[in-house]
């Protein structure tokens, strides 16, 4: 077996490729380092079957010899970063889905595509089906991301349907585990960042809208579990459990045993009310579900912030 990830030195893309290392495959590694970093996989790099490539996926693209899986999970993630590249997020949700999917066909290799919760929006129908349509803004903050992800869903489907290519596409709800930036503007990360360092915890709105967050071992899982099969997708992976952002701010405050107060601040432009993914379809083509409870996870993930945070001290707030 021999896997190409697209945004594989990013986070969760960093984890696919540790994981199919360790299943035994010999891995190609391609990202833009726009937002992700060869940080996260220095590890992997002495491995004999891993192999990294600097490569802008809406440029020229070109992998020699055999590839059995392509992964693409190549795009920014988070609203920070959309909202800092809307162009490029765009650009590698189209033209660089495209060339991914172009570079499966010519190798016979199944694809799977990393689209997101997001192509839901702000959603009309709880918890979230594979079959719900969605209820996004075209012309929101938020479309670069949500609508690269739809028109990416949209090519894929055709490539399966018109060429034949063998693809799959899963709906990736909040995960979250270490390597994620501390800054990068998600709540998980944001929140522990704060809560370890003495910052206010900023909670956007009054706290009541909800995500359900998915440890990344159990993400990963999910995702190979769907690349092992045939099934076309779209399936959600996700943790059904939901929480809200208030509930998540105390259960972080609680187990780092932080002071920090919590803070509410301004609520972004289109920010999602609700989020919790229907499973049962993943259940049911991938035997898959989340394994790992929310406690643990964050745990786990708090632990490698407080290593990556050590000696970190955040500027000093200017008060009027």
């Amino acid at each position: 077996m021999r896997a190409l990830v697209t945004g594989g030195a990013g986070f969760l893309g960093s984890h696919l490729c540790e994981r199919l290392l360790d299943r035994g495959a010999d891995v190609v590694c391609m990202d833009s380092f726009l937002t992700g970093g060869p940080r996260n996989v220095e590890h992997l790099i002495d491995r004999p079957s891993f192999r990294i490539v600097e490569c802008d996926l809406t440029g020229y693209v070109h992998v020699p010899g055999q590839v059995d899986l392509v992964l693409h999970f190549a795009s920014a993630a988070s609203p920070a970063d959309y909202l800092r590249y809307p162009i490029e997020t765009l650009r590698v949700g189209s033209v660089g889905t495209l060339h991914a999917l172009g570079l499966a066909r010519e190798k016979g290799a199944r694809f799977v595509l990393a689209s997101t919760s997001e192509v839901y929006g702000d959603p009309l129908e709880h918890p979230q089906r594979e079959t719900y349509w969605g209820n996004v803004n075209p012309v929101g903050p938020r479309s670069v991301y949500d609508e690269a992800k739809r028109f990416a869903e949209s090519l894929t489907t055709a490539y399966r349907n018109s060429r034949g290519t063998n693809t799959g596409i899963v709906r990736i709800f909040n995960t979250y585990g270490p390597r994620m930036r501390p800054f990068d503007g998600r709540a998980i990360p944001t929140f522990i960042r704060q809560a370890l360092t003495g910052e206010p915890i900023t909670v956007t709105g009054d706290g009541s809208q909800t995500r359900s967050i998915c440890y990344v071992d159990d993400t990963v899982s999910g995702v190979l579990a769907m690349a092992d099969s045939d099934f076309g997708g779209p399936v959600n992976l996700g943790n059904p459990d939901e929480v809200t952002m208030l509930d998540l701010a105390v259960t972080i405050k609680e187990l780092t045993g932080s002071s920090s107060p919590i803070e509410f601040v301004e609520r972004p432009e289109d920010d999602p009310k609700v989020r919790r993914p229907d499973t049962t379809l993943a259940a049911e083509k991938l035997g898959w579900t989340a394994t790992v409870p929310a406690g643990e996870g964050l745990r786990r993930t708090i632990e490698w912030f407080a290593a990556e945070l050590k000696g970190f001290r955040p500027a000093a707030r200017v008060t009027a």
